[in-house]
């Protein structure tokens, strides 16, 4: 007699499991690729403004200055330099002799019309070329592609509680800042934007900081 028992069917095989990126190395992935795309891409343009610096007043054509970066550590930002080779001498005299001056590099930390700045320099600060070496520190993971802008280590105590934040993640070439008004802006308000965006940081917001820093630069809303 037939058993009325079923023969039970086979249990359909389970879909792979696939772990979510986290958005940490998402982020990075894509500050390595377009770090390396760019380099690549702006190499010709390297020659050219090494030359032109070379040209315009003899000396290094890299300047290096001590920047506080993820976690607190400090690090080497790179940029194309846009003034003379005896800038911080220069600085000293001038913050002793123009109060004015003084009162803005207090407020500010730069200086709207900075007598230090060379011709080229000039031009490449305005037209922010003069920031394309960092993609090199974008390179080796001091920085990333969008952030907060890298501080000095005596800009600190000026994000008050909120210097912990900033710590969180990599200083950036570009970020809310330089879409912003850049100079235009103050200094506490840019305090509350790099806040903002370490609050809010996703991989679509940094895409949207990118396309809107295009014509921000084109335009040299802020530049100084």
């Amino acid at each position: 007699m037939p058993s009325s028992t079923r023969t039970p069917l086979p249990h359909s095989p389970r879909a792979p499991h696939v772990p979510a990126w986290p958005p940490g190395l998402l982020s990075r992935l894509l500050d390595i690729v377009i770090a390396a795309v760019a380099l690549t891409f702006f190499l010709p343009l390297f020659v050219v403004i090494a030359l032109a610096i070379k040209i315009g007043d003899p000396g290094p054509v890299f300047f290096r200055h001590r920047r506080v970066g993820l976690g607190g550590r400090t690090f080497h930002c790179w940029k194309f330099r846009s003034m003379v080779t005896d800038a911080e001498a220069r600085l000293e005299h001038i913050l002793r002799s123009d109060p004015r001056a003084a009162r803005e590099w207090a407020e500010h930390q730069k200086l709207t019309h900075d007598p230090r700045v060379t011709p080229i320099g000039n031009f490449l600060r305005r037209s922010s070329l003069d920031e394309l070496p960092q993609l090199i520190n974008v390179l080796l993971g001091e920085m990333s592609i969008v952030g907060p802008r890298p501080i000095v280590e005596t800009e600190a105590a000026r994000y008050g509680q909120h210097f912990a934040l900033y710590c969180r993640v990599r200083p950036g070439i570009t970020g809310l800042w330089q879409i912003s008004g850049r100079s235009d802006i103050r200094y506490f308000e840019r305090v509350l934007l790099d806040v903002r965006y370490v609050s809010s940081r996703s991989v679509l917001r940094d895409l949207r900081i990118i396309v809107l820093t295009v014509p921000s630069v084109l335009a040299a809303r802020g530049s100084c």
